[in-house]
């Protein structure tokens, strides 16, 4: 697998990757679903060097992720809005803000919480089965190759796949937790 190759990968993780697989990018993806939108807003909040982040924004909007919108003319000013593509990228930034929650927070707790404006709640993200809504956890899943499939490499070793057979599933340890519904 080449670094520089990666969006030409049979493999999903390895082309999305190529697309939010550094630092600054996965940053500017969270202030960007935090409501940000122009260039020296996010240097300010970032602290990142005008060329860097200039360069990860042409990136975002290569790929469309993000659209340059213009918002003044004189002079001629942009802003950066989430496209569809890159609305798509919500649970992913979720479900990293939720392991740094369990995982990173320390003593003073979330330093953010996410509240859900239908119901008025704050939550944790979960992921659920689209077919049927439970809760999802990796005991729980097996994959298949599929239509667009052509490096074995990219798929599970036959002996793991042979084992997550016999192996019965065990109740999710990742299912809505009340005592840490603060997310």
């Amino acid at each position: 697998m080449r670094w520089n190759r990666l969006e030409e990968e049979a493999c999903s993780v390895a082309r999305t990757v190529s697309v939010i697989g550094d630092r600054w990018t996965l940053l500017i993806l969270r202030d960007c679903f935090l409501r940000v939108r122009r260039f020296e807003e996010f240097q300010a909040r970032l602290g990142i060097t005008r060329p860097l982040l200039a360069s990860r924004l042409r990136k975002l909007v290569r790929d469309f992720v993000l659209a340059k919108v213009p918002y003044q003319q004189r002079p001629l000013r942009y802003e950066y809005r989430l496209t569809e593509k890159g609305l798509d990228l919500y649970p992913i930034v979720m479900s990293i803000v939720h392991w740094g929650d369990v995982h990173m927070a320390g003593k003073k707790g979330r330093p953010l919480l996410h509240q859900h404006a239908n119901c008025g709640q704050t939550f944790d993200p979960v992921m659920t089965c689209s077919a049927c809504g439970e809760p999802v956890n990796p005991r729980q899943v097996h994959v298949h190759r599929g239509p667009g499939a052509a490096d074995p490499r990219h798929l599970p070793s036959p002996a793991t796949a042979a084992a997550a057979r016999q192996r019965p599933s065990r109740p999710s340890r990742l299912r809505h937790r009340k005592s840490r519904a603060h997310t």
